[in-house]
């Protein structure tokens, strides 16, 4: 069976994604920083048959890295790095005038430090997979200038970057970096409480990251409501 490490697998878009491949007869280790939320993940995505490890951590320390890594050779290999972990850098969001300094640092550490940390212990099996594919949760923040989404939508922007290059240096893999578009999640709630809108749920989304893995297309960034229209 086909291995998937899902990082931030806890709630939202990573625990939508990971029920889909879990449906899938995909194996899973999912990571998270609050244990209690990531059992009870794992507990609903092991119900389909499939085998789940979940490792409670943060993807800023090299140690846990390492053993999500590990866990995913422990099932076999690995031929899909999911970075969905995400950090906003301020909550709620503020304007760059008022942007803490380490606020920043934190969302550039864990949404590009850490994902660059874990492709490179990851490369070995995704090298070794022969459909092995990065997929990096990426945001309209990322190309678009928005109000107080300056310091978030920098780290995406940077780790949009990084997926790219990396497609060039590792041609045998697939790179994919995707804007889900607007999802209701509680990423979103932190980043804009005043904002109670309606917004999709983030399974709404998750047939478009479906189509890259079925349909493989060439590295490159996607957005999801883009792809779900021509599906």
């Amino acid at each position: 069976m086909p291995v998937a490490i899902i990082t931030g697998a806890s709630k939202g878009l990573g625990r939508a994604l990971g029920t889909a491949l879990a449906e899938r007869g995909w194996d899973l280790v999912l990571d998270g920083r609050t244990a209690r939320v990531l059992e009870e993940t794992a507990g609903a995505l092991s119900a389909y048959g499939t085998r789940v490890a979940a490792l409670p951590g943060d993807v800023t320390d090299a140690g846990h890295r390492a053993a999500l890594v590990a866990a995913a050779r422990g099932l076999g290999g690995l031929d899909l790095l999911v970075h969905n972990a995400s950090a906003l850098g301020a909550q709620p969001l503020v304007r760059l005038a008022e942007q803490g300094l380490g606020g920043l640092r934190r969302a550039l550490e864990v949404n590009v430090v850490a994902a660059l940390g874990l492709v490179q212990e990851a490369l070995p099996l995704l090298r070794a997979s022969g459909a092995g594919a990065v997929l990096a949760v990426s945001s309209d923040a990322a190309a678009e200038a928005y109000e107080t989404w300056g310091g978030y939508g920098a780290s995406k922007a940077a780790l949009d970057q990084l997926a790219a290059v990396l497609a060039v240096e590792e041609p045998g893999l697939r790179v994919w970096a995707v804007d889900p578009g607007d999802m209701d999640t509680d990423l979103y709630a932190a980043a804009v409480p005043v904002d109670d809108a309606p917004r999709p749920a983030p399974e709404s989304v998750v047939p478009a990251f479906l189509g890259l893995l079925d349909e493989r297309p060439a590295s490159g960034r996607y957005r999801a409501p883009s792809l779900l229209e021509n599906r």
